[in-house]
């Protein structure tokens, strides 16, 4: 929980350098303005940003605290299985946002579902055998210590 909670200080400065890179280049005056372009944006940045780390074995974050991600055999990943990874570690807020789509929620309403989501999302990795995430599961990845060896 810590790493997450340190990756996410990190990616506020990637999305902000990569907002603002996005928005001097598409001279945007209006927050609003091109808004469905910039989400597409950051969403590519931020799937270069974690493939590009997962290949090489860890980011920023995971070497803090010794994290490694690997696949099933224990090796490092592949670009295209760190790039499977990363569409699937969005099932941790799709499903709930598509699904509050049709609906016109209050801001608080909709944090309530969404937070939702992922408590019950992370708490099922606790009736995986190897208690992973699913998002590892279906990508056949896995997280490992990563620490250095004593001696």
């Amino acid at each position: 929980m810590a790493c997450w909670l340190y990756e996410g200080m990190l990616l506020f400065g990637v999305v902000f350098i990569a907002a603002y890179l996005f928005s001097a280049l598409s001279q945007t005056r209006h927050a609003l303005d091109n808004r469905p372009m910039q989400q597409a944006f950051l969403f590519v940045v931020l799937g270069i940003y974690f493939t590009w780390f997962w290949a090489k074995g860890q980011t920023l974050a995971m070497k803090t605290w010794h994290i490694r991600v690997v696949d099933r055999k224990g090796q490092p990943l592949t670009q295209g299985r760190a790039l499977l990874r990363y569409g699937l570690s969005w099932l941790w807020f799709l499903p709930p946002l598509a699904a509050l789509a049709p609906f016109r929620l209050s801001g608080a309403e909709s944090a309530v579902i969404v937070l939702g989501w992922v408590l019950v999302w992370a708490l099922l990795s606790r009736f995986h055998p190897g208690q992973q995430f699913w998002h590892d599961v279906l990508a056949g990845t896995r997280l490992v210590d990563a620490r250095p060896r004593q001696g």
